[in-house]
């Protein structure tokens, strides 16, 4: 697995499937499967993006920019009952519309845990 270009620290991961992105987390472990074919992602477009994230309780996620500006969540999170993508916690899915070029923060908060990764749209 080799590492592609993130931003604002978060890694990208690129393996036979799809792309991959390692969270920061406080009192979790958090991991994005991100459907596209590579990254960066593409503005205007819905994408999915499944999340593995440990903790406990209800999933809340929102996407920004350093300026203020929020993309907007398509649908989701929906809770899936499981798949062959193997990394910690439970599974989400979510589908984002990020209406601008930059380094978006997806942050993700359950009752027990949180944590945030960084997204590059083009």
């Amino acid at each position: 697995m080799s590492e592609g270009k993130g931003c604002n620290g978060t890694p990208v991961f690129l393996g036979e499937g799809f792309p991959e992105v390692r969270g920061t987390a406080q009192g979790a472990e958090l991991w994005g499967l991100l459907f596209v074919g590579q990254p960066p992602l593409s503005r205007k477009k819905e994408i999915k993006i499944v999340w593995r994230m440990t903790g406990e309780g209800p999933l809340r996620v929102r996407a920004t920019l350093p300026d203020g500006s929020a993309a907007k969540l398509a649908w989701g999170p929906e809770q899936h009952g499981g798949s062959n993508w193997r990394r910690p916690g439970q599974e989400w899915g979510t589908g984002f519309v990020f209406p601008k070029p930059g380094c978006w923060k997806v942050e993700l908060t359950r009752t027990s845990g949180s944590g945030h990764a960084w997204l590059l749209v083009k």
